[in-house]
């Protein structure tokens, strides 16, 4: 069968009802029998994502053993905090907010990056505002690029081509945002013997779209094989909050708004979700094109953007390496 020869939307189809019974007995195995822990902890970015796995939870081990997790700090958008109680109200679920702009100060995350953005930018300051952006592989970029989106205060943008160096220093430094809010997670984790739950998607967790022992810690990952328009379709049999529903993904990360398919993904993420899907079952571009709204060639650049970011992300998906390995421990 060829890619054309299927409706694509029934291979990314799903039966709801049936995902979520499985997940949710995975999760209730996960976290009493394998873990041995009494509930779960959740950040809450007021994104679908999150707003799922807090569903999932819920579901598989009661509101009374979920506790969402808001982190807000001076950069989010104020979406978040209200879409993350919104969520939690719709779950009756018990949440804590921490404000991490302080701790976020204390370690140089700002002053960190704006140096390295004023190597470019003489005189950039909080002023200013900022995100980084990739070439969109939909207008004829063949390989994504970063480059940075800086506001002025009379309201005038600037799109600068970065230079490795100020490119890493600039997301090293906003690394500490998510290793921060990691850091909390598993403080009430711990206070709690609760578990911490991961909250990408297939998408993110493939291509890398993740912060090493930041948002990548987690003691298990309930939704990251479900591709994108999977976890739509369950936030709509769950029933979730419109507002919420209809969310488009952002980063939240930089002053200025962004999304993920500007800062990452360089191309829609339904768009995405179709491509990534056709690589992985050994489709050509040519088939995924009519249906994803892209060209052949369009469909090869993602397909090409998809092995690089594999290769660039694999160090991300590594466990902490011995020297040699150590057989004698047994855990019953």
């Amino acid at each position: 069968m060829t890619f054309a020869q299927a409706n694509v939307m029934d291979w990314l189809q799903v039966d709801p009802a049936s995902v979520s019974r499985e997940i949710e007995v995975a999760i209730h195995d996960v976290v009493l029998s394998r873990l041995k822990r009494k509930g779960v902890v959740v950040g809450l970015s007021g994104g679908i994502d999150s707003s799922v796995v807090a569903a999932l939870c819920v579901r598989a081990l009661g509101r009374e053993h979920v506790m969402g997790l808001m982190m807000p700090e001076r950069e989010c958008s104020d979406d978040s905090l209200r879409l993350g109680g919104m969520l939690a109200d719709h779950l009756q679920i018990r949440t804590t907010a921490e404000d991490i702009t302080g701790m976020l100060e204390a370690v140089g995350c700002y002053q960190r990056r704006d140096d390295a953005i004023r190597q470019l930018v003489p005189g950039f300051d909080s002023h200013y505002k900022c995100k980084l952006v990739m070439a969109d592989l939909t207008r004829g970029a063949r390989y994504s690029l970063p480059s940075l989106v800086v506001e002025f205060p009379d309201g005038a943008l600037r799109k600068i081509h970065l230079n490795a160096d100020a490119y890493l220093e600039i997301v090293a430094a906003s690394n500490f945002k998510q290793r921060v809010r990691a850091m909390l997670e598993y403080y009430y984790a711990d206070c709690l013997q609760y578990a911490v739950a991961g909250t990408p998607n297939r998408l993110e967790f493939d291509q890398g779209f993740f912060v090493k022992n930041g948002d990548s810690a987690a003691d298990f990952k309930p939704i990251a094989h479900l591709y994108k328009s999977q976890v739509q379709q369950l936030a709509e049999y769950f029933d979730l909050p419109a507002e919420i529903r209809g969310r488009s993904p952002t980063t939240d990360t930089f002053p200025l708004a962004q999304s993920q398919e500007e800062f990452y993904f360089s191309v829609p993420l339904r768009a995405f979700d179709l491509c990534l899907y056709g690589k992985n079952h050994g489709f050509a571009p040519k088939d995924v094109a009519p249906r994803s709204e892209l060209t052949c060639e369009q469909v090869q650049a993602v397909y090409d953007a998809i092995d690089s970011k594999r290769r660039a992300t694999a160090y991300l998906h590594q466990p902490p390496i011995l020297v040699e390995a150590i057989t004698e421990i047994t855990h019953k």
